[in-house]
């Protein structure tokens, strides 16, 4: 009967490979722990809260910049107020109500003279009620006439490329020389409307409208208690202008190369910038509605509304483009991570594209190889086009941004389409 082999002595050779093995382990000495890089993850995330912070100041400063800091681009942005009707309202109510002021109705018939009576009346006799309300009708429906025509748009757009200078004080401080502010309020002087709506009503019959004097009266483009208080920071912006932005994407950028999971720290990246740029978005959203409650009684609210809204424009279209910039970059990045429902995506994307080429029978030839080989350069490539078309684009808006990432899309699915790496495909073997 011979012995088991666990209770026979080990041989010669076994003790050997047991001390060899003994010895390897003892030259690579205890394990070393997995380095934690807790300091790098914690300013990662730090520049990643910086982001969040400068993402709304550098959408402000662009606009300070632009809108506020250049007279062309502020006249262009409220040319369009000329055609709005709470504003065209509000102007024919303040040049009627002047008008009607400085209208001495006891002296009105013995002064106009006799040959102009009879279209006067004309004209009045169209209106029902008391001569004070016929009147005040006549006369608003001249202005309204005016303020409707092209002449006024011209007027209005000279008006405000005078009252430029008004506002960017009034925002930043700058300025001076003329320019007055009262109580921090931006206002049109509507005197030339008064001229021409004076020339209008002599023109129609009203001549003792001639004896009016020169009037001056207001119409408010911007007023606050608080636009004193925001001076020195809102100044402090528009001096930033572009380099805020090109701040705030390279601390991105190095928020993304200082972090351990840098594919994770770029889907940060890109929420933290939508989340900023809502943030901008909320808050105008508020500050209008603060803005509207604070004014006097005599401004008109829907007016101060187009204007707010007006001046606002670009800052909202800003606000959607860096939303879906943000998201964008965010998707893209989970998309090509190793998480597991990411790969199925891709695997879902790679496998239906895979399935249409097959389908149709098609083959890459010397031109899939090459794609194959040079897959990663092409995709990158995209990227960069796709980056620089964002970047020459003058002011893109959200749509803008969604239909270049749709042409990005659809460049990538034809590279995957024509990738080939030219290995036979597996076709199934007919039966029998």
């Amino acid at each position: 009967m011979t012995p088991d082999r666990e209770d026979r002595p080990p041989s010669s050779d076994e003790i050997a490979e047991l001390r060899a093995r003994v010895a390897q382990l003892e030259s690579a000495g205890p394990a070393r722990p997995r380095p934690r890089h807790h300091l790098r993850s914690f300013f990662a995330g730090l520049l990643i809260v910086l982001v969040v912070i400068l993402t709304p100041l550098s959408a402000v400063a662009t606009w300070a910049s632009d809108i506020v800091g250049d007279t062309d681009r502020y006249v262009a942005t409220m040319k369009p107020l000329a055609s709005d009707p709470d504003v065209q309202a509000a102007v024919t109510n303040r040049v009627t109500n002047v008008v009607m002021e400085n209208i001495d109705l006891k002296t009105l018939l013995s002064d106009v003279a006799p040959a102009d009576r009879p279209r006067l009346e004309k004209a009045l006799g169209k209106l029902s009620g008391p001569l004070t309300s016929g009147l005040s009708g006549f006369v608003h429906d001249t202005v309204q006439k005016f303020v409707s025509s092209d002449a006024f748009e011209k007027l209005w757009t000279g008006l405000n490329r005078r009252v430029h200078t008004a506002v960017d004080k009034a925002l930043t401080g700058s300025g001076g020389g003329a320019v007055k502010l009262t109580n921090d309020t931006v206002t049109i002087d509507l005197a030339p409307v008064i001229a021409e709506a004076k020339q209008r009503l002599v023109d129609r019959g009203l001549g003792v409208a001639s004896k009016i004097p020169d009037v001056h009266t207001d119409f408010t483009i911007v007023t606050s208690d608080s636009i004193g208080k925001i001076k020195k920071g809102f100044r402090l912006l528009q001096l930033m202008g572009v380099w805020l932005p090109i701040l705030t994407l390279v601390l991105a950028a190095v928020a993304v190369l200082l972090a351990v999971r840098k594919r994770r720290a770029l889907v940060a990246v890109g929420i933290a910038i939508a989340v900023g740029a809502a943030i901008l978005g909320i808050g105008l959203w508020a500050f209008r509605a603060i803005y509207l409650d604070g004014l006097p009684s005599g401004v008109s609210q829907p007016a101060a509304g187009a204007v707010y809204d007006a001046l606002v424009r670009f800052l909202r279209t800003t606000v959607r483009m860096v939303i879906t910039v943000g998201v964008l970059v965010a998707l893209a990045a989970w998309l090509t991570g190793e998480g597991r429902a990411a790969t199925r995506v891709m695997a879902m994307w790679r496998g239906g594209i895979g399935a249409v080429r097959d389908a149709a029978g098609l083959t890459g030839g010397p031109v899939g190889a090459w794609v194959h080989r040079a897959k990663s350069w092409l995709n990158w490539t995209v990227v960069a086009v796709s980056a620089v078309i964002m970047l020459v684009w003058d002011r893109p808006t959200g749509v803008v941004i969604v239909w270049i990432a749709l042409c990005a899309l659809i460049a990538f699915a034809v590279i995957e389409f024509l990738d080939d790496d030219g290995s036979p495909h597996m076709t199934a073997a007919p039966a029998g």
